[in-house]
């Protein structure tokens, strides 16, 4: 037993204005950190002394900062605009602050203009707690009635076309209100988008499309390559969540095609992938542990957490172990893999139920405190019992 490898244990921290404290952190159990620079706005350089200020608040906390989450892209770069070169100089100036840093594993995603998506922050489930939700009905009256982009009716089925008119009809202006917020809700460090921005951004993807979407990616990846392999740095992509184009937008690393392709044709070892169960669990085609099987040697970071799709394709985020997600597979694996390994895979437990007295608290959509021990707490005891056997 002695000679076995544990996975290394992280949590997303905000920052110092999270409501969930490094002390917080470390009565949960976990040691290393996932943090960023939210105040720093997109495409800015991250300043040395700010990065060594976070990493000094973590360490006295007596914890570690293991991985950055997330260096965003700037939108120049995805659509490579003639501001891209810039934009990659300065995202090169970022990596090289962290690795002086002694911070070198850096996740990233690539998602066009949205990061992750939710309809309804805030399902009730059975036992009184709250999860987050994605439905396809209430996304198709946001698209076709409240966005009105044009052919958006082609995108769904006639079914979810249908449900979505009647529920539509129904609807107070306070719940279209709240439907328009919840979908276009900013990430930390940027302003809520706008309709008119997200139209615009629309009319930009469609000319680039799927295709080169992906070469846009490559691209990026080729031009910080030398960087990353000159400072030891090693970039984990985290996967479209949900994994469907939405919005027509189109979305390149939600399967594993999109995974195999992406290090096949970057084939550099600092090319690495985030797994992450929640994201590439609301596939309804994607086999997570043959997918993991495929890429588990490029996997540097992962993201556990469970989905529960319904009969269209909506989910909600289920409790860790709960879900349509194998994870007693999926941990059985990153544990096989985590032994062959010098440095432990870091894996930190995705969102998480509001519950008991968070259900009363101001906090990050998905990233309470109480929901999140319960799933780090069912993940450690669920890596034990797969070691021990």
């Amino acid at each position: 037993m002695e000679n076995k490898k544990y996975l290394e244990q992280t949590w997303r921290w905000y920052g110092p204005n999270d409501p969930v404290t490094l002390q917080d952190v470390k009565q949960a159990g976990a040691t290393g950190i996932v943090s960023a620079l939210h105040h720093i706005p997109h495409g800015e350089v991250w300043p040395l002394e700010d990065i060594q200020e976070r990493k000094r608040i973590i360490e006295e906390a007596g914890l570690t900062w293991s991985v950055v989450e997330s260096v965003p892209v700037h939108e120049a770069i995805k659509t490579r605009s003639a501001e891209a070169g810039e934009y990659i100089e300065r995202y090169k100036k970022s990596l090289e602050n962290l690795a002086a840093c002694g911070i070198k594993t850096i996740c990233y995603n690539f998602m066009p203009v949205l990061d992750w998506t939710r309809t309804q922050l805030d399902l009730i489930m059975k036992d009184g707690s709250k999860a987050l939700y994605f439905d396809w009905i209430d996304l198709a009256i946001f698209d076709i009635y409240i966005l009105k982009r044009e052919d958006a009716a082609h995108d769904y089925s006639d079914e979810i076309k249908k449900m979505a008119q009647e529920r539509f009809a129904g609807m107070s202006e306070a719940d279209k209100t709240d439907l328009q917020f919840n979908v276009l809700m900013g990430i930390p460090g940027e302003a809520d988008l706008s309709l008119e921005s997200l139209q615009q951004s629309i009319d930009i993807y469609k000319n680039i499309g799927r295709e080169g979407l992906k070469q846009n990616l490559l691209y990026f990846l080729g031009a910080i390559a030398d960087t990353c392999e000159a400072n030891g740095i090693k970039m984990t992509i985290h996967p479209d969540d949900p994994p469907h184009a939405i919005l027509g937008l189109p979305r390149v690393v939600s399967n594993e095609e999109d995974l195999v392709y992406l290090i096949t044709e970057q084939p550099k070892s600092f090319n690495g992938i985030c797994f992450c169960t929640g994201s590439l669990g609301a596939g309804p085609k994607n086999n997570l542990p043959q997918i993991l099987d495929k890429v588990k040697h490029r996997v540097y970071f992962a993201h556990l957490r469970n989905v529960k799709r319904d009969a269209i394709g909506s989910f909600y985020e289920a409790d860790h172990l709960d879900g349509d997600v194998d994870m007693y597979a999926i941990v059985k694996g990153l544990s096989a893999e985590n032994q062959t390994r010098e440095v432990a895979i870091p894996f930190r437990p995705d969102h998480g139920h509001q519950m008991l007295d968070d259900i009363n608290k101001v906090t990050n959509p998905g990233y309470s405190a109480i929901g999140r021990l319960r799933g780090l707490a069912e993940l450690r005891g669920l890596e034990l019992g797969i070691i021990r056997s």
